[in-house]
């Protein structure tokens, strides 16, 4: 852990319109399906470009999830999955920063899905600062991990004619984020 005050650390708003926080499950054993959230917000605090300062949290909207099939996204809010009426919120708040080399990190964290908790590790990437057409600074990360949906209580299954299940337990979490200082977001 950095030594970093919470006074070193400068505070980044994640910037939605720039930003996309995706997922993919296989499907029937042998395709993908991938979708999205579309509502989320988040900050991002770390001392300069000290990768080993960094703090990270966000909150989605479950609401707002988006595989471009209404159908399947209305199975996705109901109770068999992410049951948006009494869990409207899932929630990421990282814990650590392990393994940075250059660029590359482990960012880890708490993510909450349906009251549940879990340790989940990205995989990550610093892909640098700069500013904007209009002086605007701003700094983009990628992150990745994969998750057992089950260790979440999203326990819903179809067993396939031929075998095994319509949709797999794990679950491949894509992050692009761009974010923008604090105080240039408002």
């Amino acid at each position: 852990m950095s030594t970093a005050t919470q006074t070193d650390l400068q505070t980044f708003v994640i910037d939605g319109s720039h930003s996309r926080f995706g997922f993919s499950v296989r499907h029937l054993g042998f395709s993908k399906v991938r979708g999205s959230f579309e509502s989320f917000e988040g900050t991002i605090r770390m001392e300069g470009d000290d990768l080993s300062t960094l703090q990270a949290s966000a909150k989605v909207q479950t609401a707002s999830v988006d595989t471009h099939e209404e159908k399947r996204d209305g199975h996705l809010r109901s109770e068999d999955f992410f049951h948006v009426e009494e869990h409207p919120v899932m929630t990421f708040e990282s814990t650590d920063v392990r393994d940075v080399k250059g660029n590359q990190f482990t960012l880890v964290g708490d993510l909450t899905i349906r009251g549940v908790t879990k340790q989940v590790e990205f995989d990550a990437e610093f892909l640098g600062s700069g500013k904007d057409p209009w002086g605007n600074l701003k700094l983009a990360f990628e992150a990745a991990t994969k998750i057992n949906r089950k260790d979440f209580g999203l326990n819903w299954n179809a067993v396939l004619e031929t075998g095994g299940f319509l949709v797999s337990e794990d679950v491949e979490i894509t992050l692009e984020i761009q974010a923008a200082p604090a105080q240039d977001a408002a």
